[in-house]
């Protein structure tokens, strides 16, 4: 009895409350809120919810910008002015002409035509052959079944823990060494240095390919070995248009690192004339007394074309390359 009662009266109660409540906001006299305040309210509501959601990804997005584009700015700024320095030049593009890169295309101590043949000589035969070899090692792995497979892929992706700048002094002793033999091959020689970027750039770039081939179904191997085709058949004629976008990867991180590689340029190549564009351009901020790095930074404004061109270049392989990929059966 006592349950059903209390129940009764909590529900009397109700309207009571409500009546109560009513004539209290009749009492207070409250007025509903101007459009005007409820439209900027919602768009202070609207704001920060885009802002929770979205916004803050804009900012953090905007100041990592300025930070990666104000040294290049500066670097800019420094290589069209002849007569500031890299530290003294405060105010950004205060003079403008073209005395820097003058005085770098007619310094006879310091070919910088020289190097940029260099360069481009050593970054492009060391990119495709490290394309071709590596393509030839991923193809023997991934499509081919022999006795130690899983130890040289072990074995490869045990060498790319080791950066190869951990051997150079193992390099200039070897090289030092194959000089008194095969000269072409020793210290001076960009063939030597060639050999050890393609010995350095071989293991991960393999391995990076290699997955990327047994994404390609065997499927196609296996009709073109019905109609009669070999194995050089099928790598040349199929798999190689089919891997085009890694292909493409894999030769533009291989020229943007050899490109901008010092260390082991300078311990092997030792004449000026051989000299590639960052151990050339480091002659100009050498000396503590006669550090030009108004010329050094147009050096590396020119260096930084090449890589430009050639990323945009293949920008459009690689985006061909996927869509292309993605509507086939």
């Amino acid at each position: 009895m006592n349950g059903p009662a209390q129940r009764v009266v909590s529900i009397s109660d109700q309207p009571q409350a409500s009546a109560a409540g009513d004539n209290t906001r009749e009492k207070i006299g409250a007025e509903p809120a101007p459009a005007g305040e409820l439209a900027a309210l919602r768009r202070r509501k609207a704001f920060g919810a885009w802002f929770k959601d979205k916004g803050w990804r804009h900012v953090v997005g905007i100041v990592v910008t300025i930070f990666a584009v104000f040294p290049l700015l500066y670097v800019l700024s420094a290589a069209f002015n002849s007569t500031g320095t890299l530290v003294g030049s405060n105010a950004l593009f205060s003079r403008i002409d073209l005395g820097n890169f003058t005085e770098l295309m007619n310094n006879p101590s310091r070919p910088f035509a020289h190097w940029f043949v260099n360069t481009m000589v050593v970054g492009g035969v060391t990119s495709a052959a490290t394309v071709f070899l590596g393509a030839m090692a991923a193809y023997a792995f991934s499509r081919m079944r022999f006795t130690g497979r899983r130890i040289g892929l072990l074995s490869l992706l045990l060498l790319q823990m080791f950066p190869q700048l951990l051997a150079v002094v193992a390099i200039f002793l070897l090289l030092s060494g194959i000089s008194e033999v095969i000269p072409a091959l020793g210290l001076g020689s960009q063939l030597g240095l060639i050999m050890v970027y393609l010995g350095g750039a071989l293991g991960v770039n393999t391995y990076l390919m290699y997955g990327f081939f047994n994404t390609v179904p065997q499927s196609l191997d296996e009709a073109a070995k019905i109609d009669g085709a070999s194995h050089a058949q099928i790598f040349f004629g199929i798999i190689l248009r089919l891997v085009t976008p890694i292909l493409a990867v894999v030769g533009l991180l291989s020229f943007i690192a050899i490109s901008g590689e010092f260390v082991i340029a300078s311990v092997v190549l030792t004449d000026p004339d051989s000299q590639t564009l960052a151990v050339g351009l480091y002659s100009f901020v050498a000396q503590q007394r006669s550090e030009n790095w108004g010329v050094f930074a147009a050096g590396a404004v020119l260096s930084a074309v090449p890589v430009m061109a050639l990323f945009l270049y293949l920008q459009r392989y690689i985006v061909s390359g996927l869509t292309q990929g993605s509507v086939k059966g």
